[in-house]
């Protein structure tokens, strides 16, 4: 028996010795994740985790099928920002947000919220507790973010147009990693009054995503009273690409066969294409460093009264309190260099009636099994090429492009603007579209 009892213990001193050694490591992963072991999650309204929220359209309907970024006030409605948190605890919006007016009175159908990333933070486009938006062009990559619901809405032909904010990219860099068209406009012509904000005052905009370019078009006619007879003008006057000048970036650390891509649209379109200088891309590239300051130190001036709540995720938290760092460090400085840069903007707009380069420097990373980290979400930051686009002020357009890629076929085209140039830049974001098509 003696012997018996002493194997028994032994096996159980060695269960005792995994169970100690293994579930804080379990833990440990999930916390390095940013993942919290979410309380009973919300059922999602469609497969692709594309809504938060989902009204059907009426199987009759001739109308425009809108969709909102839920970050967007809707009378009636709760805005929860992506957020378990504000979900639960926050008030139904008691009026629409502003951009919203035009939409209203053209009778759209609204078909709903859609996913983003919690509290707009994060480039990924992920969300643990509404899950993550289904990217349609490779389901095992990231949808990008933060608009990652509105860019998949509008893929998946759940909407004709959908409304997005971009403070660093986040109408872009979606529409980039799922091969729409993505607007970001100029600062300050679409009001963002009743918008959850992260940098209102420097950096957030509102703007369409949509299949097509023809889309985009109706979308900017629902943000701007006028805009479609404002884009037939510009289409009239520069109706074939001979006569547009691009002024092409090169940044360092993107793949060969996206800065490719890029050139191949730009000369399958027929534009006359020059390289700007090294010292406007370094310029640039300083441009890229210090949005990305205001940006995070705009989401922690906002949402540091989220740092001892459970119901917000460690990945969000730590995003937000690396703004904390940048408040009292870098925060200064770049907002000293914001007019340096519109005025470098300006006289390079002088020369060029648009600036190309890659929306992002690669194709958009796989989700990670374990979910998003901080470190993963640094990383995929350093694929942009967008940010510089808002601490300028002027709007710029992502188109998607054919790449020579095994799994993936589209890529992104960043087409950047001087300021009130939306009109424009979708008449050179028809003839892109036009040329690669025919390829």
């Amino acid at each position: 028996m003696s012997g018996l009892f002493s194997l028994c213990f032994r096996i159980a001193t060695f269960k005792a010795a995994v169970i100690r050694t293994i579930v804080p490591a379990i833990f440990i992963v999930i916390w390095l994740s940013g993942c919290a072991i979410p309380n009973a999650r919300p059922e999602s309204s469609t497969r692709d985790k594309a809504f938060i929220e989902y009204w059907p359209p009426s199987n009759d309907s001739k109308k425009l099928r809108l969709a909102v970024k839920d970050l967007i006030d809707m009378k009636g409605v709760v805005t929860t920002a992506g957020s378990e948190f504000l979900a639960k605890h926050a008030s139904p919006a008691k009026r629409d947000a502003k951009c919203l007016a035009i939409a209203r009175q053209s009778g759209v159908q609204f078909v709903g919220k859609t996913n983003l990333s919690e509290l707009a933070v994060a480039v990924s486009g992920m969300n643990a507790y509404y899950g993550t938006p289904r990217n349609p062009l490779d389901r095992g990559r990231i949808p990008g973010g933060s608009s990652s619901g509105s860019a998949v809405a509008v893929a998946n032909d759940e909407a004709d147009v959908a409304f997005g904010t971009d403070t660093a990219g986040s109408i872009r860099v979606p529409a980039a990693c799922c091969g729409v068209v993505g607007l970001k406009t100029t600062f300050g012509l679409v009001p963002i009054d009743g918008v959850y904000p992260i940098a209102p005052n420097r950096l957030d905009t509102i703007g369409p995503l949509a299949k097509d370019i023809a889309g985009t078009v109706r979308g900017m006619d629902l943000l701007q009273a006028g805009f479609s007879a404002r884009y037939r003008q510009a289409v009239a006057a520069k109706p074939s690409a001979d006569r547009l000048r691009i002024g092409r970036v090169y940044i360092e650390g993107t793949k060969p066969n996206v800065d490719r891509a890029v050139d191949d649209a730009l000369a399958a379109t027929g534009f006359k294409v020059v390289n700007l200088s090294r010292e406007f891309t370094n310029k640039w590239i300083q441009a890229q460093k210090d949005a990305a300051t205001v940006a995070a130190v705009g989401a922690w001036l906002y949402d540091q009264k989220f740092k001892n709540e459970s119901r917000v995720t460690i990945r969000t938290k730590a995003v937000i309190a690396l703004g904390g760092v940048q408040y009292k460090t870098a925060y200064p400085e770049a907002l000293r260099k914001q007019a340096a840069w519109k005025s470098e903007l300006r006289r390079a707009f002088e020369h060029v009636d648009f600036i190309a380069l890659p929306t992002l420097k690669n194709l958009p990373p796989h989700v990670p099994f374990f979910g998003g980290t901080v470190a993963f979400e640094a990383r995929a930051l350093a694929l942009q090429n967008t940010q510089a686009v808002n601490f300028g002020g002027v709007p710029a357009l992502a188109i998607p492009i054919p790449i020579a890629h095994q799994f993936v076929s589209l890529t992104s085209l960043q087409l950047v603007g001087p300021r009130f140039a939306e009109a424009d830049l979708l008449n050179a974001g028809r003839l892109v579209e036009a040329a690669v098509k025919n390829r």
